[in-house]
Order: structure tokens, then C-alpha cells, then sequence
């Protein structure tokens, strides 16, 4: 069972909740069953009938309908919650279940109307006593078909309804141990936060003199609770706000917990607290007043407040009424100062639990209940409407003072504090204290490193799902149009047919001009466009030459994601169409009759090349964004760099030029004359790239949108200079003290550091020049790690705001902004290394693959990325990363319902759509022949890299374990084989490490299952 459910807690409180019913005070007295109904409504968060459900079972349970008479309990709920409910329902072997009613379990049908199962629980109903009146909670409704069916139900059949809340809150109101555990420490945090983040907060901006509204303080309350060191180890998930923190200054003040922080700046007079942390779905309370510099008055009404609070305390004992402490309260007031008994708050408090507000249970003058052991209430008590005689502006000339604490009523005449009741105003202005217990209920124990990884990755993961669920709903909406295929008509009308002997002859002609091929069909001259034509091929058989020319149609392909789009694709297409002509010389021939096929094949490639190269052209140019123009500055003082080589080339060899910063953009200039402007508001990211352990210094620009030079758009454009030999003679004598070399290294050194203060001061003046618009970003050398994103291996570098390598060619940047999470791949200890998936919030665009990361590089990068608050997973296997983003693109809905992005991770509860698939695939995944070889190849040749390493890791580690305990004699003899062996094809290579490879897959299956 995934989740369990306290059964010795809910024997016991269910029979306290009968034991109270039949002894028939109040409210149970009338009642002869009790329906308690949960429907589906995300803004209830108090509700007594969902509280009564976390009280008997631990959770919430959604649309569940409760029908407790008096013998038996009915439940009706969906089949998951019915399995669930079977823990208590199923009383065989349970001692405590002796004395608890016996439960029915009724299965509720989705798109049915439930009538049978309503009908069973009216009967049951109607058998229980008398069967007339029912007990609900009349506050509670909610919305929607299911709930309102029920209700029509009991409202037909005439029962009478009694509002039974105040009864079940009285019942509730005792809490047993593990209860009070749970609201000390739900106190505790509370006190935690207060002291540590928001008492503190307050003090920075009344030194510093800053404005910060209310709303914003407030609002840094709530983001304080998600970090650990306020939370006193407890789990983050376990812990939320009972309501939004209420902060309120400067004149405007509401003593209650229903407002909200306004959006006025704090002011530094009287400023009123109240915030409360609900841990595991029990609810804490705190209320302080901080005074800046107040008048003796204020002062003195702050100390009397107090010593009204000490006096509340002294009347809440067991046994007493809520309205006797009240007045005796009220009377204590009136004796000390008389003139304060209008301004006292209304109530002073009330009983709280897994609901924050106990409305039944508040402390006022009209109340009769009587307190008990074991009650938690909220006190909270004020003078409202207070002036101040000293103040001058508006916002001075009125205060209040608000103070509350969370108690438990005990049996002796004291009561424990569960909070720290330190007197948070008096420490600000340094005067007198306050007597409290104060619970010492921190853990003691650290947490590591990795412990706090995995509870912020936690974090992460929920934000994550929902982020990743709230914006593809958003993009639902947005039509995606499908490219048609460009028609391309070779005529528009008979009149611009050539005329050609050629054509009347019935031979092949190539129209040049209209890029078109006249091949005679069926003998009509036909016209077909060069675009129609998928290639040609001509071969000799005996006396004759074939001529075979294939044409593009509905099913063949036309390339890489272009589809088969056709504007018309019902209409009737040739597919083939094969021309013989002879190869021997008839009497009177002027020429070989072959020789027209001959001329035709190499007219048709060369017209077809052009085409083809001119297509490409305009494809490169399809989605260029018009760029604004380069504004020149004349001044002769605009940062320069020169000698410079730009990637990618311009033309095929590299040139040196200069890159100038003018008023909006940087323009690179070639000994040539070649010009490339690149705009300050088109660049992504500026990366510099010192020269520290590397061959050349660089200044990378990603850009936001490509760029047009030598014929191609490009997206990245690096400008970058040598600093030392690239090449090394090896066969030169080398000596360790050879003068030249000692001084070439001293050379490079200078030239190392001379290039750097250049670039520096280049990098200093074009930020101040776009007046830091424009920042340059530097890698971090320390953080880089090992890997290969394309073909060759590289060192890997982040900076603020992406990961990026940019001294090899081609560049690899990722802005860490777009990266919706990072998958490892192939985790496993018996393997040197393994790869990193990069998914992008952007699901239809494809996901990055680092192949052939260490293994000692796994955790600093689970550092960096959680320091960036990116999700991270891990696996032992590779996953088929094409099949599983066509699925959650396909259905977005479908993939987060059953977990989204949860599949992933290994301790994950449950099973996710993905899920499946992803074991489905596991035969595919593990053996990369036929269909996922064929798949990644279409794909991305690059990819081919990734299975050549993972190969050879599997290879690497099988051969040393039989390797260990052989001698050098034989490790030799190895050897000699190994090298007469590198001799032979790669591609025996790579099927030969395929074969070793398919060994593998059993292990890591179990290591998944």
C-alpha cells in the first residue's frame, strides 16, 4: 500500500467521537446520524469537514462522502480512496477496533448518478435511531454536479438538518500527545522565522532607512519558510503558512487575522506582526508589536498590555469557562486603567488545530464551553486606536499594539508556552524583558550536504511540474501552421514553350531559362520542373544506354523534417519514367543516338546543382530577423581591438581584422574590406574567455537572433587571437635549460598577460560605452568539467547565466533561463563516466546531450545546478529522449496528471505515463541496433558519438576485469594483438564493441526495476 493510514489513531478517535455523540449534550441530542461530505474546491483551505478527515485518517479526502448512524459508518468514495479506507474497514486481527462502529466501503461510480449508492446510505440513515434529523456542518459547501446530487437527495426525502460544528469542534478541541508534538513544533518554526529572519529584516531596514512596503515583507516572510535554516530540519513540503503574514504600520491598523498587508511603505513608529506556520496540517500562532523609538506613553500601554496577557493566562485553567476568564479580563482592565476597556480587542483568542480558527471556541463574553487538558488556543490581544500625543505627521498620531501567543491548557494552574514569548519590542529598545518558557526543541543533529540537496531538489521538483503545466497550457492555444512545399510551375502558359528542333524530334531538352526538363511522353513534349526531379542515373547495358530518372511523390521523402507535403497529393504523380537509346551508329547518322541521353544526365545535374544551391541560400535566409542598422561613431576614441581572427570564417581561408564598438553595435572589419555588424540588442550572452590554460582568447557573442554573413546565418560569433605556439616541434633537442627556450616561454608569458589587459580594457569601455547594458560574462574555471557535446571533448564551463564552451569549434552555449531540467545518464559505479541531458522549457525544440562527463564530476555539477535552482534526475540507463518529448507534446495534460517530470526520478511513488514507456523501451534503448540506430542517425550524426563512448565504457570495464590476475607476459602478448587489431575498419570497431555491449543490458534492467 503506497500510503499508510494510522489505524490505532483513528480507532481511538473515533470512539471518542461516538462516545461524545451518545452522550447527547448539545447539538449530538438531536441528531440521529451525521453526514460529513467533501466535494473538490482548491480556495476552501479551513473547512470543518475536511478537518475532521485529516483528524481521523491523516489526509484529505476529495469528493468522499461520510454517513456516520449509530452502529455502523458508510463511506463512498472513488476506488483508490476505497482501497485506501480498507486498512480500517478490514477490523480482522485489530484489537483496538473492538468498540468502533463497522464500516461499509461503496465504490462511487464517475459518470454515473450514484442513485444506488445514495439509496443505501438514506436507508442506512433512516435505520439509524429515529432516522429524521441529520447532523452536517451547514458552513461547509461545495461546489459541483456530484455534491449537489447528494444534497437534492437528503433534501428529498425531508430530513432535518442540525448544524453540528461547535459539538465536533469541542470534540476535536483535546488534543492527544502526537497532536501537541505537532503544534510545538509548528510553534516552534514559527517563533524560528519570527526571530531570525523577520525580527532581524526589520532592524536592517530601520537602520538602513529603507522603504519597503508591506505587501513586500510580507510576501519575503512566506519565501523565508522554503528555506531550511528557519525550519529547524523540518521538511519544507511539510510546512506552510496558516494565512498571509499581516504587517501593518503607520496609522492604518485591523487587531484581526482577515486582512491582508497593504501596500503602504512601513513606517518606523508602532509596527503590528502576525504570522503562523501550519506544520503537517497543524496549525501555530504569533503576534508581536516592534516600537522605533517610542514615547513614554507607549511604553507604558505596551507593558500593561503585557501584564493583561499574564493575567488572561492565570484565568485559562481546565474547567473554567471562556466567558468567566473573559471578564476577568475585563475587570482587571477596568480596575488598572479604565480609559483602555473600549480599545481592547472584541475577543482574545481562540481554539486552534488542524483548522487555524476554531469559531466556536473563541474567547469572548458570550462563550460557555469550558476549556479542558489538552486544548491549544491562540490568544491575541490588543489596544486598538491608541494616540499618540507626540506625533506630528498623520501616520504618527495613531497606533495600536497587538501581542498573541499559542498556549495549551494544562491541568495545574500554569500554562505551557509553546512559543518563544521573548519580548521581541522591549529587545529593540533595549529596556526590561519578558518572562516566558522557552521550548528548546532544536534538532540537534546537521544536516549534510546531499541531504539538503535532495530536500531543495524536492522543492524544485513540485515548482517544477506546476510551472512546466501552468505554461503549456498557456502555448495550448497557439496554432502551429504546417509549412507547405513551394509549387513550382515551369510554364504559366503554352506561349513561353520553347521552340526547339530538338523537342520536335522527340529528343530530351533542358530548358536553362525556367529551370525545366521536356521529356517526351507517350510522344507529347511534357514539361517537368527541375524540383520534381528526386535524381537521376544513367548506366550502359550492352548496345544500349538506359537513362532513369525518378521523380518525387507522396510517400518517398524530400529530406530531413520537410515531410511529404504536396499541395495537391490526391492528384496522379509519375514516379519513374526510364529512356533507352542505342549506342551504335546507323548508316547516315550524324552522331550516336546515345549521345542525346549523355548530354541530357549532365545538363539535368548541373541545373539541378544550381537549383539546389539556390534553394539552400533561401532557406538560410528563411527567418532572418531585419536587423537595425549599425549607427557609426565617428570618434576616434571608440574601443578597438585589432589583429583579430573571426569564427566562422567569412571566406574559406581566415582573415584578420579589427572589432570596433560604435553608439549600438560592434562592427568587425577584414584586411579585405569584409564588414560584420553585430547590435548590442541582438546578444544573448557576451562571453570572455581569458586565455588562462588555453591557446587562444576569445570574445564569444551568442545572439538572440542569427546573422547573415559568407552566404550563412550563424548564432554564435567569436573573435579570437593566438597567445602561443599551437604547433610544437617534436623533433627539435629539447633542454631543460636552453636559453631560447627559456626566453620563448618568458615571451608568451608577457604576450599572455599584455593580451589580457588589452581585452580587459576593450571589455571595461564597451560596458561603459551601452552604460552596463550590455555585461560580458567570464566561465568559471573552477566549476568546468569534462565533456563532449559534439564529437570531441571538451572542458565545460559555467558562468552567471549559461554553460558554455567557446575555444573549440563548434562553440556550445546553454542559457540556463531555458533549461527546464538536467537528466544523468548511465549513473552507474561500475562505469568511469556518463552523460547529461539538457531538457528545455521549450519541449519541441530537441534536447542536448554532454557525452563522456567523469564520474568525479557528478557531484560538483549536482551542486552547481542545485546553487541555480535547476532540477536535476538521475538514471542507469539511456532513454529514447525523441519518443519521450513526442509524448508529452502530443499530450501535456496526460503527462502531468500522472506525475510529469516525477518518472524520472529513482525513489518516485507510482507510475507516470513515461513511465511505461520508458520500460517499453528498454529493449531499444539497451540494444542500439536496427530501428533506434536507424532513428538516431536521422536524427543527428552527432549522436552517433554518444553509443561509440558508452561502448566503449562497457568495453573499457569488462576487459580489466578479466584483465586482473593475468601476468605481464600475457599482458604483452595482449598488447601485440591489439595493435595489429587497430589496423582493421572502424567499422568493425564499433560492431565489435556492439557485441560486448548487448551483454550488458540484463544488470542494468534490475538496477531499474
Amino acid at each position: 500500500m503506497a500510503v499508510n493510514l494510522d489505524k490505532e489513531a483513528y480507532y481511538r478517535r473515533i470512539k471518542r467521537f461516538y462516545s461524545n455523540w451518545k452522550k447527547g449534550e448539545d447539538e449530538f441530542g438531536k441528531v440521529d446520524a451525521i453526514v460529513v461530505s467533501v466535494g473538490v474546491d482548491e480556495e476552501i483551505v479551513y473547512a470543518k469537514s475536511t478537518a475532521i478527515q485529516t483528524w481521523l485518517f491523516g489526509y484529505e479526502l476529495t469528493d468522499t462522502i461520510m454517513v456516520f448512524c449509530d452502529t455502523k459508518i458508510i463511506f463512498l468514495a472513488s476506488k483508490k480512496k476505497v482501497d485506501f479506507l480498507k486498512q480500517v474497514a478490514i477490523t480482522k486481527g485489530n484489537e483496538n477496533a473492538n468498540g468502533a462502529p463497522p464500516i461499509t466501503l461503496l465504490t462511487r461510480e464517475k459518470n454515473e448518478s450514484n442513485k444506488a449508492n445514495f439509496d443505501k446510505m438514506i436507508e442506512a440513515i433512516k435505520g439509524s435511531k429515529e432516522g429524521k434529523t441529520v447532523g452536517v456542518f451547514s458552513k461547509d459547501k461545495f461546489p459541483g454536479e456530484y455534491m449537489k446530487s447528494w444534497n437534492d437527495t437528503i433534501n428529498a426525502e425531508g430530513l432535518e438538518k442540525v448544524d453540528i460544528s461547535a459539538v465536533v469542534a469541542y470534540t476535536m478541541a483535546v488534543k492527544e500527545d502526537g497532536e501537541l508534538n505537532l503544534m510545538k513544533k509548528a510553534a516552534a518554526i514559527t517563533s524560528e522565522v519570527y526571530s531570525k529572519f523577520f525580527k532581524e529584516r526589520v532592524m536592517e531596514i530601520v537602520d538602513a532607512d529603507e522603504k519597503v512596503r508591506h505587501s513586500k515583507l510580507a510576501e519575503s516572510v512566506e519565501k523565508a519558510i522554503e528555506e531550511k535554516k528557519y525550519l529547524g530540519g523540518a521538511d519544507p513540503s511539510t510546512v506552510e503558512m496558516c494565512y498571509p503574514p499581516i504587517i501593518q504600520s503607520g496609522g492604518n491598523y485591523s487587531l484581526k487575522f482577515s486582512v491582508v498587508s497593504d501596500k503602504n511603505h512601513m513606517h518606523f513608529g508602532a509596527i503590528t506582526c502576525a504570522m503562523g506556520i501550519r506544520y503537517k496540517s497543524y496549525c501555530s500562532n504569533l503576534v508581536r508589536t516592534l516600537m522605533v523609538d517610542p514615547p513614554q506613553e507607549m511604553q507604558d500601554n505596551y507593558n500593561f498590555l503585557l501584564q493583561v496577557e499574564e493575567e488572561l493566562l492565570k484565568e485559562l485553567k481546565h474547567g473554567v469557562k471562556i466567558c468567566d476568564a473573559y471578564n476577568a479580563v475585563l475587570e482587571f482592565v477596568k480596575k488598572e486603567k479604565a480609559d483602555l476597556v473600549p480599545k481592547l480587542t472584541k475577543n482574545l483568542g481562540f481554539a486552534m488545530g488542524i483548522e487555524f480558527r476554531e469559531g466556536s471556541l473563541v474567547l469572548n463574553v458570550k462563550n460557555q464551553y469550558k476549556l479542558k487538558k489538552g486544548m491549544v488556543l491562540s490568544i491575541s490581544l490588543g489596544f486598538a486606536d491608541l494616540e499618540n500625543k507626540e506625533g506630528k505627521k498623520d501616520e504618527q498620531k495613531k497606533y495600536a499594539l497587538f501581542i498573541g501567543d499559542t498556549i495549551q491548557i494544562n491541568e495545574n494552574d500554569d500554562e505551557e508556552d509553546e512559543e518563544e514569548d521573548g519580548d521581541d519590542a522591549e529587545e529593540l529598545l533595549g529596556k526590561g524583558a519578558r518572562s516566558a518558557a522557552l521550548l528548546a526543541d532544536r534538532t540537534r543533529n546537521e544536516m549534510t550536504a546531499e541531504e539538503k540537496r535532495r530536500a531543495h531538489q524536492k522543492e524544485l521538483a513540485n515548482h517544477l511540474n506546476e510551472e512546466a503545466k501552468r505554461r503549456l497550457t498557456e502555448q495550448k492555444g497557439e496554432q502551429h501552421t504546417q509549412k507547405v512545399k513551394k509549387s513550382n510551375v515551369s510554364y504559366k502558359n503554352v506561349s513561353q514553350m520553347p521552340r526547339e528542333k530538338e523537342i520536335r524530334e522527340m529528343k530530351i531538352f533542358i530548358d536553362k531559362k525556367y529551370e525545366t526538363v521536356i521529356m517526351p511522353v507517350f510522344g507529347i513534349a511534357t514539361p517537368f520542373h527541375i524540383a520534381t526531379i528526386k535524381n537521376i542515373s544513367m548506366s550502359v547495358e550492352g548496345d544500349y544506354t538506359y537513362l532513369r530518372i525518378n521523380f518525387y511523390v507522396p510517400g518517398s521523402s524530400l529530406g530531413r523534417q520537410e515531410g511529404n507535403i504536396f499541395p495537391n497529393p490526391d492528384a496522379t504523380f509519375v514516379k519513374e519514367i526510364t529512356y533507352r537509346a542505342s549506342n551504335l551508329k546507323a548508316p547516315g547518322d550524324i552522331s550516336v543516338p546515345s549521345t542525346n541521353l549523355q548530354n541530357a544526365f549532365r545538363i539535368i545535374k548541373e541545373v539541378q546543382k544550381r537549383y539546389k544551391t539556390r534553394e539552400a541560400e533561401e532557406k538560410e535566409k528563411e527567418g532572418i530577423v531585419k536587423q537595425d542598422s549599425l549607427v557609426i561613431n565617428l570618434n576616434r576614441s571608440n574601443p578597438k581591438l585589432k589583429d583579430l581572427y573571426i569564427r566562422p570564417n567569412i571566406a574559406q581561408k581566415r582573415m584578420q581584422g579589427s572589432l570596433e564598438a560604435h553608439t549600438n553595435g560592434f562592427r568587425f572589419t577584414s584586411v579585405r574590406g569584409d564588414k560584420v555588424d553585430i547590435l548590442y540588442n541582438n546578444i544573448k550572452h557576451a562571453i570572455f574567455q581569458p586565455c588562462d590554460g588555453e591557446m587562444i582568447i576569445v570574445l564569444h557573442f551568442h545572439l538572440k537572433n542569427a546573422i547573415m554573413f559568407g552566404k550563412r546565418r550563424h548564432t554564435d560569433v567569436q573573435f579570437y587571437t593566438e597567445v602561443g605556439e599551437i604547433t610544437t616541434d617534436l623533433g627539435k633537442h629539447q633542454h631543460m635549460h636552453d636559453r631560447d627556450d627559456l626566453y620563448a616561454e618568458q615571451m608568451e608569458r608577457e604576450m599572455r598577460h599584455k593580451l589580457k589587459s588589452a581585452f580587459k580594457n576593450f571589455i571595461e569601455k564597451v560596458e561603459t560605452l551601452t552604460k552596463e547594458e550590455l555585461e560580458f560574462e567570464v566561465p568559471f574555471r573552477d566549476l568546468g568539467f569534462q565533456g563532449a557535446p559534439y564529437r570531441s571533448t571538451c572542458l565545460l564551463q559555467p558562468t552567471s547565466s549559461s554553460l558554455v564552451n567557446v575555444t573549440e569549434w563548434p562553440p556550445f552555449v546553454v542559457t540556463l533561463d531555458e533549461v527546464e531540467l538536467v537528466h544523468f545518464e548511465r549513473v552507474q559505479f561500475h562505469l568511469k563516466n556518463f552523460d547529461v541531458v539538457i531538457i528545455y522549457k521549450d519541449y519541441n525544440k530537441k534536447v542536448t546531450m554532454i557525452n563522456a562527463v567523469p564520474v568525479n564530476s557528478l557531484d560538483p555539477i549536482k551542486e552547481w545546478l542545485n546553487s541555480c535552482d535547476i532540477k536535476y534526475t538521475e538514471g542507469v540507463q539511456s532513454l529514447n529522449w525523441t519518443k519521450i518529448m513526442k509524448t508529452i507534446v502530443d499530450d501535456p495534460e496526460g503527462f502531468f496528471e500522472q506525475g510529469g517530470w516525477s518518472f524520472l526520478d529513482p525513489d518516485s511513488e507510482g507510475s507516470g505515463p513515461e513511465m511505461d514507456s520508458e520500460s517499453e523501451m528498454e529493449d531499444e534503448t539497451f540494444n542500439p541496433s536496427a530501428d533506434e540506430e536507424e532513428e538516431e542517425e536521422e536524427e543527428d550524426s552527432d549522436e552517433d558519438y554518444s553509443s561509440e563512448t558508452e561502448d566503449s565504457d562497457y568495453s573499457a570495464s569488462l576487459g580489466s576485469e578479466e584483465e586482473s590476475g593475468k601476468d605481464w607476459d600475457e599482458l604483452e602478448e595482449e598488447a601485440r594483438k591489439a595493435d595489429k587489431e587497430s589496423h582493421y575498419e572502424d567499422e568493425d570497431t564499433s560492431n565489435r564493441k556492439r557485441k560486448v555491449r548487448s551483454s550488458a543490458p540484463p544488470s542494468k534492467k534490475k538496477r531499474r526495476s
